[in-house]
């Protein structure tokens, strides 16, 4: 086997930058001879993808199985269990070379071109999730970003393109070009990653992404990325570049010697030993130091370059700032978000970005990415711990709603702002989390991976902050009965909450919409409590590996993985007791260094005996559930499932994944391989890099 890596990975220690960058995309394309594509066929209702546990797809079926017959005007690709048939019918673009239908949602189109000679080529179409090149998968573009260019083998004669299509096809339209002409490995700058140099902060260490293009039939080894800015030059070493494909790769910059706001130019040049493959001009922007700006920083995810942005203290003071995370909205980038914000006099606002402007709803690693970025940057600006708080609008609102349920304690209050609680009520461009009601027992299994992403069944773990609630009341976008849902719910049993409609209010009704003053005013009420002053603990999870913890007390392991396990607990450090209830819990974790060491802790769970125990210096006491009893136990191992791994299928990709592919089967085998674990690598570049 050979163990192939295609995401960008560490090469050097790990650096933060707090320049970040402007840039003005450079498209190779304008010097390209271009074919675009302007009549197809289309067929519907033959896949089912978005959160379904279970995918259909009945094209990509007989693909893989050598079924699939070559498409033509009113032939049936195949008829369903009800009679229905799918046929595949003629779709013209329009004007703008769109192909448009409704039928595009559930369906494919299909695309030909007839070469002249075999001869490489960049494709390029967008709003497609994904499509089969002369039987090869290759990622989609499936927001219409229109950066995504890949390149492709054309053999000679007939050429064929399986656009599978997505929600984004219907409003937007596919446009499909191949794209003659352009050198074989270059710089594709329209996808950069960039800080800006910030005057006054260190830029000589400044971090940037650049898209590599490969379209030659090798892998590229040994390359470079020079970059001189202003005087100044730096080198990085790149990782292999595959062949056929693209790959992001992170490059340094000095810009030491700006020492002005404005927009400078900066020349990238791709080396490969003593030769240039390469070159192109990018846009560096310098702003002062009082003013909003993007910064970089290598992820632990992946090692990609990612970059967050800064709103920074209006008034900075000898005190530490509090520190304001907002979550933007879908299609927003992050500069965007901060830019909605005035500067506040109490402390520094920092937007991540979610992997990408849609990403993934701020679950999975777009969770990851917003604990990320609040990690580096209390690290950087020093706030007072006891002051930091979460908002966001939009698809950021349910970011807030999420992240405040799964995260309890790291909140001194949130405010999600038009924002919807779940995404199996509203779902988002995936569609809905479906319901288990009438699936398979394998569905219900899988199913069962996203009860975290349900913040109804987590709602106890909100009284660990305040809340207020933000939404205009003629919002048709994300209903404000969500707002109203999410009101009625914590009205039950939450003390201490905020709420305001605005009359008229839209989805969005100007930077109101976000910087609304009684939210930051509801915030400067509210302070993180100290774990020494929190005698009652109810807290919710169903997934240990992505939250476990609650002030003193921490959920180690569970006894159904995947469920949701609750802990009730009361500490009374008079009388020297805890108790409480637990459900499906197995394995407990809590913090006894606000008792004395040598006092004896009486421990009472589930009505069972008292367990008496003699605090010692370490600390904490690690408790177990065997024959429904439970007992003083140890640190669970970290090859057992518990917070270290308890994770579903996604959680590898948490940890530098690797794409691997095999070369010891036969020729169709090892094609076969490289293909998917490259249309597996140019998906994560595309959804989360």
């Amino acid at each position: 086997m050979i163990f192939t890596q295609f995401l960008f990975r560490l090469i050097i220690k790990p650096i933060l930058f707090l320049s970040p960058v402007f840039l003005l995309p450079v498209s190779i394309a304008s010097a390209q001879n271009i074919f675009t594509f302007k009549s197809g066929l289309m067929v519907n209702n033959v896949h089912q993808y978005a959160r379904e546990a279970l995918f259909t797809d009945h094209l990509a079926f007989q693909l893989n199985n050598g079924t699939l017959k070559k498409p033509a005007n009113g032939n049936t690709l195949f008829t369903d269990q009800k009679g229905v048939a799918s046929t595949w019918k003629t779709l013209e673009a329009d004007t703008g070379n769109r192909f448009r239908s409704r039928a595009l949602v559930s369906g494919y189109l299909y695309l030909t071109y007839n070469s002249a000679n075999a001869q490489s080529a960049l494709l390029s179409i967008t709003s497609n999730q994904m499509v089969y090149v002369n039987g090869e998968p290759r990622a989609g573009d499936l927001y219409g970003f229109g950066y995504l260019q890949l390149p492709i083998n054309l053999k000679k004669g007939l050429n064929e393109f399986y656009i599978r299509g997505s929600s984004f096809s219907a409003g937007n339209g596919i446009v499909a070009k191949l794209l003659f002409s352009s050198p074989q490995i270059y710089l594709n700058t329209a996808d950069l990653t960039m800080p800006f140099a910030v005057i006054g902060k260190q830029n000589d260490k400044l971090r940037g992404a650049v898209v590599v293009v490969n379209s030659t039939g090798k892998p590229l080894k040994n390359l470079q990325i020079k970059s001189e800015l202003s005087g100044k030059e730096s080198f990085v070493s790149l990782p292999e570049i595959p062949a056929l494909t693209i790959r992001k790769v992170g490059f340094l910059f000095d810009g030491s010697n700006i020492s002005q706001k404005g927009k400078y130019d900066c020349t990238l040049r791709l080396l490969q030993g003593n030769q240039q493959l390469n070159q192109q001009k990018i846009k560096i922007e310098a702003v002062n130091a009082d003013e909003d700006y993007n910064a970089t920083f290598v992820s632990e995810i992946d090692g990609s370059t990612q970059y967050y942005s800064v709103s920074p203290q209006k008034q900075p003071s000898k005190m530490p700032p509090a520190l304001y995370l907002s979550v933007h909205g879908a299609g927003v980038e992050a500069i965007n978000q901060a830019r909605a914000y005035g500067s506040k006099n109490e402390g520094v606002l920092i937007t991540p970005t979610n992997r990408r402007p849609r990403g993934f709803n701020w679950e999975d690693w777009g969770r990851i990415d917003a604990m990320e970025v609040l990690g580096i940057t209390k690290k950087i600006f020093n706030p007072d711990t006891s002051r930091i708080y979460l908002t966001g609008h939009s698809m950021g609102g349910h970011g807030t709603w999420f992240l405040g349920a799964t995260y309890p304690g790291k909140w001194a209050a949130i405010a999600p702002c038009s924002g919807y609680p779940t995404l199996a009520a509203y779902g988002s461009a995936d569609g809905k989390i479906p319901d288990t009601a009438g699936k398979s027992p394998l569905e219900h299994l899988l199913l069962q991976a996203s009860n975290a992403s349900n913040v109804l069944e987590l709602a106890k773990n909100y009284t660990s902050a305040g809340v207020y609630i933000h939404h205009g009341d003629s919002d048709k976008v994300v209903s404000v009965e969500y707002a109203r849902q999410m009101l009625r719910l914590l009205a039950t049993f939450h003390k201490d909450l905020g709420y305001h409609e605005q009359p008229g209010g839209e989805h969005w009704y100007g930077d109101i919409s976000v910087d609304w003053p009684p939210i930051f005013d509801f915030f400067n009420r509210h302070t993180i409590p100290a774990d020494s002053t929190v005698e009652t603990i109810n807290f919710t999870t169903a997934n240990t590996a992505v939250s476990s913890k609650l002030h003193w007390a921490s959920i180690l392991q569970q006894m159904q993985t995947l469920k949701y396990s609750r802990i009730n607990l009361i500490r009374d450090k008079k009388l020297k007791t805890i108790s409480g209830t637990t459900e499906n819990v197995a394995a407990l974790c809590l913090s006894l260094k606000d008792f004395t060491i040598g006092e004896q802790v009486s421990i009472k769970l589930d009505g069972g005996n008292p367990i008496n125990y003699v605090v010692k210096e370490a600390s904490e006491v690690y408790l177990s559930k065997t024959n429904n009893q439970w007992q003083i136990s140890v640190k669970p191992d970290v090859l057992d499932k518990g917070i270290v791994r308890n994770g579903t299928f996604k959680e590898p990709f948490n940890h530098h994944m690797v794409f691997v592919y095999g070369t010891k089967g036969n020729a169709d085998e090892n094609k076969w391989a490289y293909n998917k674990a490259r249309f597996d690598a140019e998906s994560w570049y595309y959804r989360g890099n």
